[in-house]
């Protein structure tokens, strides 16, 4: 049996809808769904630096993006001194990824349009289905984690061999299938991979929409192996929260420690950062 413990750890102003973060020694890297800067956060100094990833400007104000504009950064992944901002890919206008070098300061836009198609023609995924919230590299490999709060309910991931992301070619797609609240299957919203484990975290929202938001039922925290994709683990961390980003902050032998963020789908530019322990 797991344990787990959920409190406050930080709030912050002049950051609305987050949707993905990063934790590196004292910075705090959050992304937003609806806006085109990254937020670099002192954990120590409380200071919030806002470091400008969009330059279109038909897109106008970069904070509170209209949502049949926004690019819909659900993802924020790293590997080695890089970045990766991804947009979930639920329509033409979230086909994004960012790669920001955290040594440079070096900004790289790609187009993941040809990608996001194969993925969703191997997996038999239609448009209104497609909806990525996570995403693991490896070095080697990526695993990207499609929400299934589409009617199909095409919950899963999908695992992509090579470095380069915009030339997939080796896809496999795996069905997964999450904890239920009143009938409504949770779905992937995030994922971190911390040693050998997949930790993820999972909401169960009534809706059969990937672009409109439900009501929420609750939130769950648990891991999958990452040899053979077993679920090992799932456990209810809340009923109402929406959590859509996690970040590991500390492992021992007893207790694993993670940073979430939550989405409450405001245009609100303040969110708030919990920890949770998880108890072993």
């Amino acid at each position: 049996m797991h344990s787990t413990k959920l409190e406050v750890f930080a709030e912050i102003d002049g950051i609305g809808s987050a949707s993905g973060l990063f934790l590196q020694e004292d910075l705090l890297y959050i992304i937003g769904d609806n806006s085109g800067y990254l937020n670099e956060y002192n954990i120590k100094t409380r200071k919030l630096r806002k470091i400008q990833i969009l330059f279109d400007k038909t897109l106008g104000q970069l904070e509170n993006i209209p949502k049949p504009l926004k690019p819909d950064f659900e993802i924020l992944c790293q590997h080695g001194d890089k970045l990766y901002i991804l947009g979930s890919g639920s329509t033409p206008k979230r086909n994004l990824m960012i790669e920001f070098d955290i040594k440079t300061q070096i900004i790289v836009q790609k187009e993941l349009t040809d990608t996001y198609n194969k993925l969703k023609t191997i997996a038999g995924i239609d448009d209104e289905n497609f909806n990525l919230e996570g995403a693991i590299f490896t070095g080697t490999e990526w695993m990207l984690f499609n929400r299934g709060n589409g009617i199909d309910a095409k919950n899963g991931i999908f695992k992509i061999e090579g470095t380069d992301l915009t030339k997939a070619e080796w896809i496999k797609f795996n069905s997964f299938k999450l904890a239920n609240i009143d009938h409504v299957e949770s779905s992937f919203t995030d994922a971190t991979l911390v040693k050998n484990e997949i930790f993820f975290i999972a909401t169960a929202e009534d809706t059969k929409s990937t672009y409109a938001d439900g009501e929420i039922l609750g939130s769950f925290i648990g891991s999958i192996n990452l040899q053979n994709l077993k679920l090992t683990f799932s456990n209810k961390i809340s009923g109402r929260h929406k959590f859509e980003g996690l970040t590991l902050l500390h492992q021992n032998e007893r207790t694993t420690t993670f940073l979430l963020c939550e989405d409450r789908d405001t245009e609100e530019l303040k969110t708030v950062i919990y920890k949770l322990v998880i108890n072993f």
